[in-house]
Formats: structure tokens, C-alpha cells, sequence
């Protein structure tokens, strides 16, 4: 008895015959099922729930960083937020509506959210800016990111400006990287790690320090042309302080993780010598920590 509505993205990679499945069960049921956009891959995981309670209509929208599928959920590492905050919620929902009410890409202006590939590209370039500013006039200015792979061009030119004008960048990339770290008078600020484990590094997180009150965000989306350009992306920021608190454990975790590779600027990688300490391996760490994934439950 309820209204039901899923975009199912048929170009999924190693995901196709079994999207189609679903697709099919999930029409059947009686799903409006949605399969693309003209030109563009939906590479977002969102979803959103509107009830009724007490009269009133109430949102519930999840924002993650990975696929909603139960194989690789067994083996990557990946975040997700879940939440009842009006603005994001009514984002979402006007996401939903641009994806299912046309075949074309959104061009929506979003509250809380970062929408690619129409708004996040610029709205990234302008929290790099706003670093850089920061860093001007002494405040302090710091960029972290986690991302799958860096190779954009844009955004790699406005992190080695902001190196030059003295903000502090930390990347932690599990795979392609473009960018050259520790570049004498270009990036020189600049620190590349990589990690490999047990679970497949998967989590996108996009911290910036901002003048000494820190942003957080998570969502689909990494830092390569494909992603901020040529897909349908969503990125939501991390308001909650406990939620915050989370984020800044797992980054400080993975930038001093012992067993991570090191980027050097001739672009070859080298383990850090101490990665026998499986004490401060981040995965070990946050498998063995129970309070950590209840932390997670309980916000």
C-alpha cells in the first residue's frame, strides 16, 4: 500500500545482470523503477522515506558512500548518514524528483546538498578557496580528504595553490593519484597515503578546517573529471558533533595508520618502516573497537 520509487543504475560495474534482476523483481512488485539518464551514470547512493506520523509528514534520508549491496558491504569499508534534518531531507527529496520526473541531469539549487555534476565541482574549488583565505589571515587552514582516486586536474591545480599559500593538505587515496606531493615551491604542504588491507578502502570523507571551526562532508563522489563531471553524485555535510567526532577518529586513525604507503614526489610509494605494528593498523583498530560501530548505531 505504499508508494515506491527506485532508480536502478543498469551501468554498474560487474553489477549489470544482477541490477537488471532486481529491476525486473521490483517492477513486478509494483515499484516505479527509473533506469538512467541520457548521458550520464548515477553514481549517488541515497535513499529517502516520507511517512506519515501524527498527522504530519515526516523525511528520513540515508546519504552513504557506497553501493547498497550486500556482497561488497561484507568487504569495503564505507559510511553512511542517516538523518531526519528538514534541509537535507527536502534536498533529497528534490533530487528524487529530478531524477524519476525527467531524463535529464539535475540542474536543482540544493540546500544542504553538493549535486554533481552542475554544483559540486564549483562548490569544492570555492572550500579550497576559502582555505587559502584562511591561511591568509593566519587562521587556521587544513584540507583533509579520503578518497578511491584523485586525477582532476582543476581541483589538483587549487590544492597545490593551496599549499603554496601555506594550507596544510593531507590525502589519504587508496588508488590513482595524480597529484605529486612534497614538490619543492608547489606542494610541498602536501602529504599522500594510501591504504591496503583486509577490507577495501571504499569511505569518502572531505574535511576542511575552516578558520578553526571544522566542516566535515561524506558522500559518492572522488575527486576524478568522471565524478565531478560526467555523473550524477551526491554529497552531503556532517553536522552532528558525535557524527563529527567519528569522522575526525577515523582520519587522525588512517593518517598515522602504520602499515599505510607513503606517496613520494618521483611518484613511487614506500610502506612506512614501522607497518609491523599491527597496533596502529586503522582496520585492525576499528574491527576490534565494539564501541566503535555502536557509536555509530546509537547516532
Amino acid at each position: 500500500g505504499k508508494d515506491v520509487n527506485a532508480f536502478v543504475e543498469l551501468k554498474a560495474r560487474f553489477d549489470e545482470a544482477r541490477n537488471v534482476v532486481w529491476a525486473r523483481r521490483l517492477a513486478e512488485a509494483g515499484v516505479h523503477v527509473v533506469y538512467g539518464l541520457v548521458g550520464l551514470k548515477n553514481h549517488a547512493k541515497m535513499a529517502l522515506v516520507v511517512r506519515r506520523e501524527s498527522d504530519a509528514l515526516r523525511r528520513y534520508v540515508h546519504i552513504g558512500t557506497g553501493n547498497y549491496n550486500a556482497g561488497t558491504a561484507r568487504v569495503y569499508t564505507d559510511l553512511g548518514l542517516f538523518s531526519a534534518d528538514p534541509a537535507l531531507a527536502a534536498d533529497a527529496n528534490d533530487l528524487f524528483n529530478e531524477l524519476i520526473g525527467s531524463s535529464r541531469w539535475p540542474r536543482g539549487v540544493y540546500r544542504r546538498l553538493l549535486v554533481a555534476p552542475h554544483a559540486m565541482l564549483p562548490a569544492f574549488l570555492a572550500l579550497v578557496e576559502r582555505e587559502i583565505g584562511h591561511a591568509a589571515a593566519g587562521r587556521p587552514a587544513g584540507i583533509r580528504l579520503k578518497l578511491n582516486g584523485l586525477s582532476d586536474v582543476e581541483l589538483i591545480d587549487a590544492l597545490y595553490r593551496a599549499s603554496q599559500a601555506g594550507v596544510t593538505v593531507d590525502l589519504i587515496i587508496r588508488g590513482l593519484c595524480r597529484l605529486r606531493p612534497g614538490v619543492p615551491n608547489l606542494s610541498e604542504r602536501i602529504r599522500v597515503f594510501s591504504i591496503l588491507g583486509r577490507y577495501l578502502e571504499h569511505a569518502r570523507i572531505y574535511a576542511f578546517a575552516n578558520g578553526g571551526t571544522p566542516e566535515y562532508f561524506i558522500g559518492s563522489a572522488d575527486w576524478r573529471t568522471r565524478n565531478v563531471r560526467r555523473r550524477v553524485e551526491a554529497v552531503a555535510p556532517v553536522s552532528d558533533p558525535e557524527c563529527q567526532a567519528r569522522l575526525e577518529s577515523i582520519l587522525q586513525h588512517e593518517l598515522r595508520d602504520s602499515s599505510a604507503w607513503s606517496l613520494h614526489r618521483d611518484g613511487t610509494y614506500h610502506r612506512r618502516a614501522s607497518h609491523h605494528d599491527d597496533g596502529a593498523v586503522a582496520q585492525t583498530l576499528f574491527a576490534n573497537d565494539p564501541t566503535f560501530g555502536a557509536a555509530l548505531a546509537e547516532v
